[in-house]
């Protein structure tokens, strides 16, 4: 879907591509490649700039090419609110003298934020202060992620305290590998932050990004939150990590406990079998002429079975 809008006093108002003003904001979210190709026609910028986010395996990066210059950063993917996996997506930003730029495989959270009901918090001619909003809120609905997954993992801790089930394990590992995603992602994009940072401050491009006083607040917040970010995933990556390993741990010394029991429960049923069997031999045996033999034979074991569970008792093994 191709969207371009610009911000005026009264609201966010919405453009046709032939009635496209200076200042506006081009949106392009799972684009085709008809209006992949209008907004090269229509921003001058280059094709790899355009159709670079449409990768899905591309890393966060800067380049600058004539006028144009390109932010890419990886953000949190929406998803099932019941499923456990967590991924990101590149977000494509182009920043040209005239335009600003967005282009993303799917919808998220990131763009939709941006609003008509919310157009009094940004300006789409202020290029880039609106580039610092959106790494700021693409950090914020990392740490808003993370933050779900330490009250997950919590909850998948006590559900394993109680039995061991697959699904929990499964469950464990599906955020450990979003966690992996979200780390590499958060310090990809941390590196894109503090690139710019310098590049605002390169007069080469700043008839391209204009770094205003008001702006470097929004800038250092970007930071703050990044940083919080990175420090809150490692902690988590660290905590389920060792989660993994002591379930795993645990459910080893489970297995344990149930083959030491029931080779106990084996040698116990053993004895009154081998006692019987000692005594239902086609050969003379004690008792075989005695009135109370049959009696005397289960007393024996019964006595031994007793005496066997006591011993295995006493070493644990139960």
């Amino acid at each position: 879907m191709l969207r371009i809008t610009k911000t005026t006093e009264a609201r966010l108002v919405e453009l046709s591509p032939n009635d496209i003003e200076a200042g506006a904001w081009i949106s392009l979210v799972h684009p085709t490649t008809e209006e992949l190709s209008a907004a090269e026609r229509i921003t001058g910028a280059p094709q790899d700039f355009i159709r670079s986010a449409m990768d899905p395996e591309e890393s966060s990066r800067i380049e600058i090419e004539d006028n144009h210059i390109l932010v890419l950063i990886n953000v949190p993917l929406n998803r099932d609110p019941n499923d456990y996996s967590y991924d990101t997506i590149p977000l494509g930003i182009i920043i040209t003298p005239d335009y600003f730029v967005t282009i993303c495989q799917e919808y998220n959270d990131i763009i939709q934020n941006f609003s008509e009901s919310r157009f009094r918090y940004f300006c789409t001619y202020k290029r880039t202060r609106l580039l610092f909003q959106i790494l700021y809120r693409s950090a914020m609905l990392f740490l808003k992620d993370l933050r779900q997954m330490t009250r997950r993992s919590d909850q998948i801790e006590q559900d394993l305290r109680k039995s061991m089930k697959n699904a929990e394990l499964f469950q464990l590992l599906d955020l450990q590998k979003g966690l992996t995603y979200y780390s590499m992602s958060l310090r990809s994009n941390k590196v894109v932050v503090e690139r710019l940072l310098r590049l605002c401050s390169n007069p080469q491009v700043s008839h391209i990004i204009k770094f205003r006083e008001e702006d470097d607040d929004l800038l250092d917040d970007v930071r703050v939150e990044y940083d919080q970010a990175i420090e809150m995933a490692q902690i988590q990556t660290d905590v389920l990590a060792g989660m993994m390993d002591a379930f795993a741990s645990v459910i080893s010394n489970n297995l344990n406990i149930v083959m030491k029991f029931l080779a106990s429960i084996t040698i116990v049923m053993a004895i009154p079998t081998m006692v019987a069997s000692f005594f239902g031999m086609n050969v003379p045996v004690p008792w075989e002429t005695h009135t109370m033999g049959f009696a005397i034979v289960c007393v024996l074991a019964f006595v031994l079975t007793v005496a066997t569970t006591w011993v295995l008792w006493k070493k644990r093994l139960f």
